[in-house]
């Protein structure tokens, strides 16, 4: 006799995730017909199969779960308790129902009874077997084969697939495809699997692949079965004013379902040019046909990589649906002369200022910052080896922290817990905007229209709701929303910001929870933003801090009478610098970002910047510091930047840009840190809402090295590893997708393994390793519910554990 370890705690979501079909009995294989890794893998020796609902309309999984016999359940419990790897893993597989998958049914030898998919995140030709116990019968299985194409159904249209045609239907069949291969029960599964570099889930790999294809002369339109990408009409060209690069190069065009690029046309003209004033053009036409019309903007998120002479950029048609195209050149020279015509008028677009008045060094550093940064694996093998052991190694050890409570929760917010249906908002339009993490003491504060929540931190990496700050108002009784908070003077106070009132600040008494203080910085000079005098300030009691209005820079100093802008730090420019946001080390040091993209570092208030970063277009819209100095991170609402302060060589060798100005010809260059444009092109099908990441930042902590970077678009939270960044690894970010947008994020702080994320609605500490590698697979499944999810993210909510607040 068999039975399923601990069903509950697998659900995903609510219990409207129930199953809709199942199949008690069978094998789970892996089979890798085409890899040198060894042909099969018993991964289940007992299991049962299953189709479940989710928690989003029109998104079903494929769940195969594995069973015990009696007695084995105990000892496999004994070995999670001992620091064994993820249960959820070790007992549980799931799919998102998706035609990607090519899933299918076959008899083989007349008895027994298949179903088959595809392995999305391995290689090229594996499947996954499910082989059906003697005792299931053919009926069964002609039905979980049908329920799982109508699930395909609903979830590609999005629409109930109960008035589908059998026609309609067929499309996601695959009975025609080539015979299954035979699973064999000889090998046993690995720990572990590695991915092949061709496994399709990078764009590297995908871009080597199409330079494999291309000489191999191997070219096809897409699989038996597949439905491909189907380009959209181009948009007229304008007139064209003058042309910046004109060159013949191959098309292809980036597949969704199948996750690869397919060959458009062999021989196309692809042109940049100006079309209007500062407005610029990217045209694709062969003699047979107008492919492509495109708008030159930041979004078209471009990459480059000269080993296989490729262009990578996204497109937008008019109803918001994302494209990805791919160019490939003859030779170098050519993928070099069209470069610097798009990145030509992209800066120009940009900037309004002509490129033939940019200095040589800069335009090197812009040209040089659109590389592809990530395409390359510049580490030896075995360095990637003893790099993923030692990260195995940290992942055991996180899990072992955490054995005392497996999961992260989710606080949500609740004025009426006697209802049966859980209220987790109030109708007046307000949505959670901004969050501050506490430095001296573990608390997380969420800004939401002028209410202010109170989250503890707990040892087990919970969040706790404490209380509600109700009103944020003025001392005369107004009451505002907040713009911008900074905790302040060992976390007892926060300084708010009303963007009604750019001239003044306002100082909350946290301890009373009500501001007490309106401090007028001054009568002619705003505050756009501020920052703590040092990295880590607001762990003491010092009362100056930093603040920037457009073009100046100046310390507050609240204790002064009067005005609180101290005179003597002031730094204002006579220029328009569009200042946007500051950032400071532990010694007091500045980097400032602006509007039009450019970055300046200051040893202290007042004097002229001792490097001076130009820009590469796009506004910045955060920027943060490493602790010491070495690392800058900026945002850009498509990318971030890494920048390297630290100088290499010459007379300052060892200093900091912040403390002596770089060499003219030796400026830091910068690492451009974006979503490979095949992932942006999925993540934009799913979502269909463009790219706007939220302010990046380290994590941080007093004694602490940065090891990694958070930030989020849409749905999706994204870390980097800054290791992986550095080293130039081709895999350095990972993601997880929420429900609903986030709204805000950051490291817990002292920490890099626990991010906290505010949702319009909710409040979630997530442990870091639960994100996962970017993959068609866990781009497009069903996007977690973080109050009701699985034991992957934290045990599913209780009535006790919702919290009761006034949000």
């Amino acid at each position: 006799m068999f039975m399923l370890r601990n069903v509950s705690k697998f659900i995903f979501g609510d219990t409207s995730k129930e199953s809709i079909i199942e199949i008690p009995q069978g094998q789970l294989y892996l089979v890798r017909p085409l890899s040198p890794k060894g042909y099969s893998e018993l991964i289940f020796k007992d299991a049962a199969a299953s189709i479940r609902r989710t928690g989003q309309d029109f998104q079903y999984q494929l769940v195969i779960q594995r069973a015990y016999e009696e007695g084995e359940e105990e000892l496999a419990e004994d070995e999670d308790e001992q620091g064994g790897s993820d249960s959820l893993d070790k007992d549980e597989k799931i799919f998102l129902l998706d035609q990607a998958l090519h899933f299918r049914s076959e008899v083989r030898d007349g008895a027994a009874k298949i179903l088959a998919w595809r392995d999305l995140s391995g290689d090229i030709g594996d499947l996954f077997e499910f082989v059906c116990d003697s005792s299931v019968p053919s009926d069964k299985v002609s039905t979980f084969e049908l329920a799982a194409l109508q699930c395909q159904y609903e979830r590609k249209y999005r629409r109930s697939s109960q008035k589908a045609t059998e026609q309609e239907l067929q499309q996601f069949s695959f009975q025609e495809e080539r015979p299954l291969p035979s699973a064999s029960p000889l090998a046993s599964p690995n720990k572990s699997r590695t991915h092949s570099f061709a496994s399709g889930d990078s764009t590297a790999a995908m871009v080597k692949e199409v330079a494999y294809s291309r000489a191999k002369g191997q070219f096809k339109p897409t699989d038996d079965g597949d439905e491909p990408t189907v380009a959209p009409p181009s948009a007229a060209q304008p007139e064209t004013k003058e042309i910046l690069a004109k060159e013949r190069v191959e098309l292809h065009l980036f597949d969704v379902q199948s996750g690869t690029f397919i060959l458009q046309d062999p021989d196309v003209v692809a042109t940049v040019s100006e079309v209007g004033s500062w407005q610029y053009w990217l045209h694709i036409n062969s003699e047979e046909k107008e492919w492509l019309g495109q708008a030159v903007i930041a979004d078209i998120n471009p990459v480059f990589n000269f080993e296989y002479l490729s262009f990578i950029f996204n497109h937008y048609s008019e109803d918001g649906s994302a494209y990805s195209w791919l160019l490939r050149f003859k030779d170098q020279a050519t993928e070099e002369r069209f470069q610097e015509g798009l990145l030509q008028a992209l800066w120009e677009q940009l900037n309004e200022m002509k490129w033939n008045k940019v200095k040589d060094k800069e335009r090197e550093y812009v040209l040089d910052a659109f590389q592809d940064l990530t395409m390359e694996d510049q580490e030896s093998q075995e360095q990637q080896v003893d790099d993923e052991r030692e990260e195995e190694e940290e992942e055991e050890e996180e899990e072992e922290e955490e054995d005392q409570d497996d999961g992260q929760r989710s606080e949500r917010y609740d004025s009426d817990e006697e209802q049966d249906d859980v209220v987790t908002r109030e109708d007046d339009g307000n949505v959670n905007s901004q969050l501050a993490v506490g430095y001296k003491h573990d608390r997380s504060f969420v800004v939401r229209g002028s209410k202010i929540g109170v989250f503890k931190h707990t040892s087990n990496n919970n969040l706790e709701f404490s209380t509600t700050i109700s009103k944020v108002q003025t001392p005369k009784g107004k009451l505002f929303s907040p713009k911008k908070v900074q905790l302040h003077a060992e976390d007892s106070q926060m300084i708010i910001q009303n963007g009604d009132d750019p001239n003044s600040l306002y100082r909350m008494d946290l301890e009373h929870g009500k501001i007490v203080d309106e401090w007028k910085v001054h009568d002619d000079i705003p505050v756009h933003t501020f920052a703590p005098e040092t990295k880590f300030s607001q762990m003491t009691a010092a009362q100056t801090f930093i603040g920037a209005s457009h073009n100046a820079l100046y310390r507050i100093d609240p204790r002064v009478s009067g005005n609180k802008l101290v005179e003597s730090d002031l730094k204002q420019y006579a220029s328009k610098n569009a200042f946007s946001s500051v950032a400071t080390t532990e010694k007091g040091y500045l980097a400032v970002s602006s509007n039009k993209g450019d970055i300046r570092m200051f040893d202290r208030l007042g004097i002229n910047a001792k490097t001076h970063i130009p820009a590469l277009g796009e506004p910045i819209i955060g920027l943060d510091v490493s602790a010491d100095g070495r690392w800058v991170l900026a945002t850009c609402r498509t990318y971030l930047l890494l920048i390297d302060a630290l100088q290499k060589d010459g007379k300052n060798e060892g200093k900091l840009g912040f403390e002596r100005s770089f060499a003219k010809d030796s400026k830091p260059q910068p690492r451009r840190l974006g979503l490979q444009p095949a992932h942006v092109a999925q993540f934009q099908h799913e979502t269909k809402k463009p790219l706007a990441f939220t302010p990046a930042r380290f994590n941080t902590g007093v004694d602490s090295q940065e090891t990694s970077i958070v930030t989020a678009t849409g749905p999706f939270i994204v870390t980097w590893s800054l290791k992986k960044v550095v080293a130039g690894r081709k895999d350095p970010y990972t993601i997880k997708r929420y429900s609903e947008e986030v709204m805000s994020d950051n490291f817990r702080f002292g920490s890099d393994k626990n991010v906290i994320v505010a949702l319009p609605n909710e409040v979630n500490m997530v442990a870091k390793r639960s994100l996962q590698k970017p993959t068609r697979e866990s781009i497009a499944g069903p996007p977690v519910t973080p109050s009701r999810r699985s034991t992957r993210w934290g045990s599913r909510l209780g009535r006790d554990e919702i919290v009761n607040s006034p949000y």
